[in-house]
């Protein structure tokens, strides 16, 4: 995901979603590629688009909950909305390098 566009408020959700392990995968949900968007307005609220490997995924609300969570961490962010988008459809390209290795997973 490009972050160059970002806000430093932006770029510090991120980097705060980076911590979030799936539990699963035993990955960060950032190099998993599952995170989408990230954007915070003048009032301190954000929203995060993000995405699962497979639709139906049982650790829905296990995610829902460790994305807020590592959002609200953020200094200034009072409000946040996470939402499960399915467009684009999560493939293994989205993934970084670091987890692909770690997967084993070979494009």
């Amino acid at each position: 995901m490009d972050t160059s566009e970002f806000n430093s408020k932006e770029k510090a959700i991120f980097n705060a979603l980076k911590t979030v392990i799936d539990p699963e995968l035993g990955v960060s949900i950032v190099d998993l590629g599952l995170i989408y968007d990230v954007s915070v307005d003048n009032n301190g609220k954000c929203q995060i688009n993000w995405t699962l490997t497979t639709m139906g995924c049982p650790i829905i609300d296990v995610l829902t909950g460790l994305i807020y969570e590592a959002a609200m961490s953020v200094d200034e962010i009072k409000e946040c909305e996470t939402k499960l988008v399915y467009y684009p459809q999560w493939t293994p390209e989205k993934m970084s390098r670091e987890a692909r290795m770690t997967l084993g997973v070979h494009l």
